[in-house]
């Protein structure tokens, strides 16, 4: 599971979804691997508006990765600054990847587990349903 993708789940818990401590998912016991791909700055300038920045910064300071600045960048690579921040991004986003381990709700505690890189999202009966 590309750390991409988390940045774009919540808790699936029907009473976490009012929450705003169920987004993001924490991760727990990550198993992490590097996958190297190419380089691809406009792939990252189209997404950077639809990542919530906060919820990155969160999970990258989890697992490690302290070099994203506070501020979420423009995008543009016209510094040599900016375009570090885009590749470390890259390295982050695009070549990061969670083997093994879990994402756990900030809310309820609900623990998904991941397993070959794939999350397990499907929840018990009596937490899928309506109160």
């Amino acid at each position: 599971m590309k750390l991409l993708t988390v940045n774009f789940l919540t808790c699936a818990v029907k009473a976490c979804k009012s929450s705003s401590s169920s987004f993001p998912l924490h991760f727990r016991d990550a198993e992490l691997e590097q996958r190297e791909i190419d380089y691809n700055p406009t792939f990252l300038t189209n997404i950077l508006p639809r990542l919530d920045w906060a919820a990155i910064t969160t999970t990258a300071t989890e697992l490690g990765f302290t070099h994203l600045p506070a501020e979420k960048p423009d995008g543009s690579a016209e510094t040599e600054e900016d375009g570090k921040v885009l590749r470390e991004l890259h390295a982050l986003l695009m070549e990061t990847e969670v083997v093994e381990g879990k994402m756990v709700c900030g809310n309820c505690g609900h623990e998904y587990k991941i397993k070959e890189g794939i999350a397990n999202f499907l929840l018990p009966n009596h937490l899928g349903k309506l109160v």
